[in-house]
């Protein structure tokens, strides 16, 4: 990778991309995933969204988190991809169980509104109340939102203690 910022050595994004090449088929997620980025910034490489999704996933499926996010946001928004919501939170789910904060937001409010998941308020307040524990201002501010207003005691009640449950699973099958 200091052949891409030049750390240490002569930038050379050319013979980055060779050494992270090489890397990411030996299955190398952090290579997998700093491919991605040449080609989603044209990094030495013509930008090609294509590619860069398929060394994204492949560093993703191989659990490195940055990517995860990466694919999530791209597919939330339609950076780069079609739109797909589903897949977006399958991405924000994957990096929410694994302790991010912003992923278990979002894959709150997803779940509150029903975007590319089945709405649930109870696992909706869930992950912005997990994120809310770890400091994210804006998931505390989501606790009042009127999303979550519609709940019932009961449901609240619920969701707090699935969020104390999970982390005590450290964030694992929530």
């Amino acid at each position: 990778m200091a052949y891409i910022s030049g750390e240490g050595v002569p930038q050379d994004r050319k013979t980055a991309q060779k050494w992270l090449r090489l890397a990411s088929e030996q299955g190398d997620a952090l290579a997998q995933f700093y491919l991605g980025e040449m080609y989603a910034n044209g990094w030495g490489v013509p930008e090609n969204f294509k590619t860069a999704v398929k060394w994204y996933t492949l560093a993703a499926e191989n659990g490195y988190l940055e990517a995860q996010n990466k694919l999530a946001r791209m597919y939330h928004v339609g950076d780069g991809v079609p739109q797909d919501k589903k897949t977006a939170a399958k991405w924000y789910k994957h990096a929410a169980e694994k302790g991010d904060a912003a992923a278990q937001r979002i894959l709150g409010v997803m779940y509150a509104v029903g975007a590319g998941i089945a709405q649930d308020y109870v696992y909706g307040y869930m992950w912005v109340e997990l994120a809310a524990g770890q400091g994210d201002e804006s998931a505390k501010a989501l606790k009042d939102n009127e999303i979550f207003k519609k709940m019932t005691p009961s449901q609240l009640e619920t969701a707090k203690k699935l969020a104390r449950e999970c982390v005590r699973k450290n964030y694992k099958g929530c």
